[in-house]
């Protein structure tokens, strides 16, 4: 037996319930599409804003890269001149030290002379001395 199709034994009543029936399943059925598709959409937007978000961070992350390679750039570059400036005061500082350590020569050079001229001055005095203890003294 077959319950939906018209009989001939159908009365208008009948009739009408499963007209309502398939109307109200048809509105269900749309109803349910329309949820279906509702909640399709809200996923595609959330799934849009996520993409969004990640392209947005990935952009963010690639703009901090290239500050920080900035930095190193301007950390390389302070480097660098401080290097430069440390040879320079090297430099200057050698001459000096080489001027200073000349004069340091010089001093001990004339140091040494007169501890020579010295040594025979008091060799001299020392002859003297001894010439003088050999040369009897008049008894008065």
């Amino acid at each position: 037996m077959d319950f939906l199709a018209p009989s001939s034994t159908s009365t208008p009543t009948t009739m009408h319930n499963i007209e309502a029936h398939t109307l109200t399943q048809a509105t269900q059925d749309e109803s349910q599409d329309q949820l279906m598709s509702t909640k399709i959409d809200n996923i595609s937007s959330i799934m849009q804003d996520l993409v969004y978000k990640i392209n947005e961070s990935r952009t963010n992350e690639l703009k901090m890269m290239d500050s920080f390679k900035d930095m190193m750039a301007k950390v390389t570059d302070v480097c660098e001149g401080m290097k430069e400036h440390m040879y320079a005061v090297y430099e200057v500082n050698s001459h000096d030290m080489k001027v200073k350590l000349q004069e340091l020569s010089e001093v001990l050079e004339s140091c040494t002379k007169l501890n020579e001229e010295l040594q025979e001055a008091s060799q001299a005095l020392a002859s003297l001395r001894k010439g003088l203890d050999l040369v009897p003294t008049p008894e008065h």
